[in-house]
């Protein structure tokens, strides 16, 4: 199958900006399957503070990487970029469409542009040993194993020192090295949606407030006495201030405001985010799905096999 026979969509942008409704109705109208970017989807039992899809909305087109793990585990972006090229290759060999839709631009990114991602484990052990030597002695170390990294990593930082030596120690490879780029064999278009930030913001609050209503609040105490209140995934928006609210660090007006703040800021960056790549993405406002769905016709038609015309 050639590059051009090939495509992949991504949709993107901050989170509450619509991207969920937009998706449904691109695959609808052009035989897609949801490929999911957004890290707080992986995890079983994190449904009402993630927005994840509904079951309605997932009877309406195929999603793929919701609910791929439990509570107490964790997805690597490397682990991620595995599985997303697995599924997108899936749909595509059923002569689908795949729509990679998500705010999270590292796992968006990682796909499109073929990041190179070692899968070292940790190794506790190594590790211990590493930051006993002192955050400029392993920077030391580095510079002599992998100068790039090292050029490009803040020696303060020890943390990503230490593990940018376990992973060129275990690997037997420069981490540099193992971090390239590898253009994938699609051709991708990158359609990002934006809105006025005073608009965003209304919509994060209100979509808060139709988290509590649908009980959030419960969601979060049940995940918290099922042994979970520890887990790496519940420290996500949402979860961690309802967390504090059950511990009787705040109340719970407190909690839901905090929230509301937060996810402000978190849209704010991944704003940021892919703003820093604007030359890629094609933007539209979040209302104009008919925008949306002409520019993506065009696309698919310029490629001739694939069409809109044959998507129907």
């Amino acid at each position: 199958m050639s590059l051009e026979s090939r495509p992949l969509l991504a949709l993107v942008g901050p989170t509450a900006v619509g991207k969920t409704a937009l998706s449904l109705g691109l695959a609808q109208r052009f035989r897609g399957e949801i490929v999911s970017a957004d890290s707080r989807l992986f995890y079983r039992g994190l449904d009402i503070g993630t927005a994840k899809p509904t079951a309605a909305e997932r009877t309406v087109a195929p999603h793929h990487l919701i609910d791929i793990a439990g509570p107490d585990e964790t997805v690597s972006l490397g682990q991620y970029r595995r599985l997303a090229g697995a599924a997108i290759d899936d749909v595509l060999a059923r002569g689908r469409l795949p729509i990679l839709v998500g705010g999270t631009g590292q796992y968006v990114m990682a796909v499109v542009e073929g990041w190179g991602i070692p899968e070292v484990g940790p190794r506790p052990a190594l590790r211990a040993a590493l930051e006993r030597l002192g955050g400029a002695e392993a920077a030391r170390w580095l510079a002599a194993l992998d100068p790039a990294a090292a050029a490009r990593i803040d020696p303060r930082n020890v943390r990503r020192v230490v593990r940018a030596l376990e992973v060129t120690l275990v690997s037997g490879r420069p981490i540099s090295e193992l971090q390239g780029k590898t253009p994938p064999p699609y051709d991708v278009r990158i359609v990002g949606l934006h809105r006025d930030r005073a608009a965003l913001y209304a919509r994060i609050d209100t979509r808060v407030a139709e988290m509590m209503a649908a009980g959030l609040l419960d969601e979060v105490r049940r995940l918290a006495d099922a042994g979970y209140a520890d887990a790496p995934p519940l420290s996500g928006l949402g979860y961690r201030q309802l967390l504090a609210h059950l511990a009787g660090e705040t109340t719970l007006d407190e909690a839901v405001a905090r929230i509301k703040f937060e996810t402000h800021r978190f849209a704010r960056q991944q704003a940021t985010w892919f703003r820093a790549d604007d030359s890629r993405i094609a933007w539209f406002e979040a209302d104009d799905s008919a925008g949306v769905i002409a520019y993506v016709a065009a696309w698919l038609e310029a490629q001739g096999s694939r069409g809109a015309g044959e998507r129907g």
